[in-house]
This record gives structure tokens, sequence and C-alpha cells, in this order.
């Protein structure tokens, strides 16, 4: 699948820390109704890609480091996420038994065509554009 869960808790961490300040885990739960066990994990993921920063201690938290015009929907999802493919088969280290070179599965190439569009447009948006979009 391509959005996975994590993928949808990371850009949910993301929104709330747009504002810049700094906020505990359990205030980034209680907003984004996201289970502490899986908002540790990815704000590891997201500290390690730099995009957040923890402060220990007894006031610490969690802080968004980049400002939120640098980066996308897709840089959040491929910092958190491990397989952003829409099946298997597309996957670059995985050799599908229909799909060779001589013979080209049309499966395969329309997933590959969907996954290019959903790819490109989730890169076509700056995050402060998709945060603060009027509705």
């Amino acid at each position: 699948m391509f959005l996975t869960k994590e993928c949808d808790y990371g850009l949910r961490i993301i929104r709330t820390l747009a504002d810049g300040e700094k906020k505990a885990v359990g205030t980034i739960c209680d907003v984004e109704h996201i289970p502490q066990q899986y908002a540790y994990k990815i704000l590891k993921k997201l500290e390690r890609s730099g995009f957040v920063k923890s402060h220990k201690g007894r006031e610490g938290g969690y802080q968004l480091v980049k400002p939120v015009d640098s980066f996308t929907m897709y840089d959040i999802a491929s910092s958190v996420g491990e397989n952003l493919f829409l099946c298997e088969c597309l996957r670059e280290d995985k050799q599908c038994r229909i799909n060779n070179p001589k013979n080209p599965c049309t499966v395969h190439l329309e997933l590959r065509r969907i996954q290019e569009v959903l790819a490109e447009e989730m890169r076509a948006k700056p995050m402060s554009e998709v945060l603060h979009k009027q509705k």
C-alpha cells in the first residue's frame, strides 16, 4: 500500500508541530489521536531524518526544526515509511515473475504509471501550502 499507517501518523505529527512550538508526546497523541507506542517510533524516524528535535527532561518534548515550506508530503512519507510502493512487484529489489523486459506486464506498467503520478502529486506542494490551504 502506498501510504501506511506510519505515513499517516507522520503527517499528522508534522501538522501538530507545524506551529514551531515544542510539544510533549502526550499532547501530540491527544491532538492527533495517535497511540503513544506509534508516536515514539515515528518521532524517532522524523528526528533521524532531521525534521524534528527532541528535548529531554521534565520540560521536554518535540519540536519541528525544518520550515514547513522546505519539505513536502512525500518527504515525510518517505522518511517514516518503509514501503512507498502500490504493490511488491514495483520494488526494484523484487523480481516479478510475470514482468520481464522481453514481455512486459501491462498491469505492472499501469501500476508504475499510477505510482509515479501519486509520488509527483505528493511532491507538488510544500507542507506549508498543504497545512494552510483555504477551506
